[in-house]
């Protein structure tokens, strides 16, 4: 009997929402500065990055990426010493991808926004952003249209088929 492998990436949190409100440019995975019972809260799956975003701060070496207002409840075994719910948290990038995305919010006026929270194989929380902008309601009313379209074509095709 072949042996079930276990999925590389552990899905926490996802923002569904980000592939109907922008267009999505490419995708990089950054590494999260996290506390320890944030940690332990995202392995009993409560997470949410739905409304939170990533902008560009000056740091003390330079720019910075932080993602801010995503809400990590907190630990339920936890004790005073808990974490903050809403607290800014920084991502960690190369520099070359730091001033890349800083050039696109800044130049370009794009928004950097959060796709999805994992567990990579590792154990460790990986964020994966994009770079967006934002779309027009006439966008959204196609992209609308465009699934519906594909997902009544699947009914006829499974119906005929």
């Amino acid at each position: 009997m072949a042996k079930k492998t276990e999925p590389t990436r552990k899905l926490i949190a996802e923002n569904k929402k980000a592939r109907f409100e922008y267009k999505l440019d490419d995708a990089i995975e950054a590494g999260i500065v996290l506390t320890g019972t944030e940690v332990k809260a995202l392995r009993e799956g409560k997470a949410n990055i739905a409304e939170s975003y990533c902008a560009p701060e000056n740091g003390p070496n330079g720019p910075e990426i932080w993602l801010i207002n995503a809400n990590i409840p907190e630990y339920s075994g936890g004790n005073r010493e808990n974490h903050e719910p809403k607290r800014n948290r920084k991502l960690l990038l190369h520099r070359r991808q730091v001033n890349q995305l800083v050039g696109a919010v800044e130049k370009q006026g794009r928004t950097i926004v959060p796709l999805r929270m994992v567990f990579d194989k590792n154990g460790r929380v990986k964020l994966d952003i994009a770079v967006a902008e934002g779309k027009k309601l006439h966008d959204k009313r196609q992209t609308q249209k465009d699934r519906e379209w594909g997902r009544q074509k699947q009914r006829l095709l499974k119906d005929y088929g």
